[in-house]
């Protein structure tokens, strides 16, 4: 870098205001929501309330809320369940804990052990978006996330 009578240059040539004003617009940009978001919390259990036995069990909040155009579509949703108790009270869609976008969502419930997704924990169905029988409204906190249990378990 050197000194230039009107201002800090990088060796570039290019002002090194402007830059640092482009990053700064180009950060700004990254957080953007373009639908909001609310908090949720919930639980997810077997249809009798007993816990399904899984090492790690991940909801996934798909929001029905139409496109505002063809590049901008809503993002999901996405709580991490303590397994312990079933509950999730951080669900993160554009930045951590900050909710899922208002309205109706299709809810997927993926079950992992050993680092590996299980299908036999909760029917298939259930991790599968179009075929999926959950869905809540974001308005109806906290979510009672039931699923039926499989013969096998």
């Amino acid at each position: 870098m050197y000194m230039v009578q009107r201002g800090l240059h990088v060796a570039s040539g290019r002002p090194l205001g402007l830059i640092l004003v482009l990053m700064l617009v180009a950060g700004a940009g990254c957080n953007k929501q373009p639908y909001g978001c609310v908090p949720v919390s919930g639980k997810v259990t077997y249809e009798d309330g007993s816990l399904i036995p899984a090492e790690q069990i991940r909801v996934k909040f798909l929001s029905q809320a139409p496109a505002l155009d063809p590049k901008v579509h809503p993002r999901e949703g996405v709580a991490k369940v303590d397994v312990k108790t079933g509950a999730f009270d951080s669900v993160t869609t554009y930045a951590a804990k900050d909710g899922i976008v208002p309205g109706e969502h299709k809810v997927l419930i993926e079950c992992f052990s050993e680092g590996q997704m299980r299908s036999d924990l909760v029917p298939r169905e259930y991790a599968d978006l179009r075929k999926t029988p959950l869905t809540v409204d974001s308005s109806k906190s906290p979510f009672e996330l039931k699923v039926p249990k499989p013969k096998s378990s």
